[in-house]
């Protein structure tokens, strides 16, 4: 399952923000923790946003940011307690917090720097929009493009959305010959068409090359440095509590002898 943005649809209704929040149980008073050059940025409580650019013909575009589901995950390669994943049948990457030990190295990983942390909870969890995994499971679309009404948002097989966008393109002298996220680190399920440049609307210029080409050398080893990190610090746990032991025994025998 992919889903295709056509930004010229795009009214900035919120509708797609509105429905995000309410099928995640999101908090709506929650107040806005992330502002960048005047937008409104994702956070732990917004997992979609709408930012609103304007043109070099002082047109109003409106572009929904979320999770762009990569095909090959960068996030889901750093995690090693296998928190993120890419479940393969729906394509949506999801989180499970109960696998995760707060490392954040989702974080860093992130050539969008989507993942985000719950900096204010008194037990944080990582926080990125799921693509409405339960949903996709049932045949079901994500619930921000259910409840968009002006055609922006489509959802279906990524190689037919991606035929369709090219159509379009090629149907359209206004598109730019560009479908966003068709190769950028190696491909996403959210792709992007769009009458502006896409630097110009905030979208990052990344490579093609997957992330995961990089980092699979390095991360293969990090669950072995954590094994060994663990039993080192439990050998000097152990260390430190014999020295104890052998002091007060010695602390102790000294004190019968004084006796």
């Amino acid at each position: 399952m992919a889903v295709l943005v056509d930004i010229t649809k795009c009214i900035g209704c919120e509708g797609c923000s509105v429905a995000c929040k309410m099928y995640n149980g999101l908090d709506f008073k929650a107040k806005p923790r992330n502002i960048k050059d005047g937008h409104l940025e994702l956070d732990d409580n917004r997992w979609t946003v709408i930012q609103e650019f304007h043109t070099a013909n002082d047109d109003l575009r409106f572009v929904k940011k979320q999770c762009l589901h990569c095909l090959e995950p960068a996030c889901a390669s750093a995690c090693f307690s296998k928190a993120i994943q890419k479940d393969e049948k729906t394509g949506a990457v999801v989180y499970y917090p109960d696998l995760c030990v707060g490392c954040r190295y989702c974080m860093v990983a992130c050539p969008y720097s989507i993942p985000k942390y719950q900096w204010n909870e008194q037990f944080p969890q990582v926080a990125k929009c799921q693509m409405c995994e339960s949903r996709l499971s049932k045949g079901d679309a994500p619930a921000c493009v259910s409840a968009c009404t002006t055609g922006a948002l489509i959802s279906g097989d990524r190689d037919e959305l991606i035929k369709k966008a090219h159509e379009i393109i090629a149907s359209d002298s206004r598109y730019v010959n560009h479908v966003y996220g068709e190769h950028e680190v190696g491909g996403s399920e959210w792709l992007y068409i769009s009458d502006v440049p896409f630097e110009e609307l905030g979208f990052k210029q990344v490579s093609d090359t997957p992330v995961t080409n990089y980092s699979k050398s390095y991360l293969s080893k990090v669950p072995f440095f954590a094994a060994g990190w663990a039993l080192f610090l439990a050998g000097l746990t152990y260390y430190n509590h014999r020295v104890e032991k052998n002091k007060k025994d010695q602390d102790d025998e000294n004190k019968d002898k004084e006796d």
